[in-house]
């Protein structure tokens, strides 16, 4: 008797599930999780990526250049994926165009200047 008026109590359950709002709403935090992670890591890497490999396909002949190795170089020859760099006091190397992290500016070096 006693089991009975508890189980009176506490109402009915709720049906298909047990949770309102269905399953859309159970889905609803990982799906705005993934949004938010798009937006702030996915995304802002796939710009930068897209950026870089420009760069790369815009490299000529002259361009001065910092390897990912910390390489200060001019580019003096460019044969499909190798690039061979004048590095100054007569050394030329051979690098990789995927190994080139940046192309330097005359902009950037005066840049530079003028803080100092």
């Amino acid at each position: 008797m006693f089991f009975e008026s508890i189980a009176h109590a506490m109402g009915q359950a709720p049906a298909a599930g047990g949770q309102p709002g269905g399953p859309l709403m159970t889905f609803m935090p990982l799906i705005l999780m993934f949004v938010i992670f798009y937006f702030l890591l996915i995304r802002p890497q796939q710009k930068k990526q897209k950026e870089h490999k420009q760069m790369l396909d815009n490299l000529s002949r002259g361009d001065r250049v910092i390897t990912a190795g910390g390489l200060y170089g001019r580019v003096v020859e460019a044969k499909d994926d190798i690039l061979t760099l004048d590095l100054g006091n007569d050394i030329q190397v051979q690098v990789g165009r995927a190994f080139i992290s940046a192309v330097i500016t005359a902009d950037a070096g005066k840049a530079k200047d003028k803080k100092k």
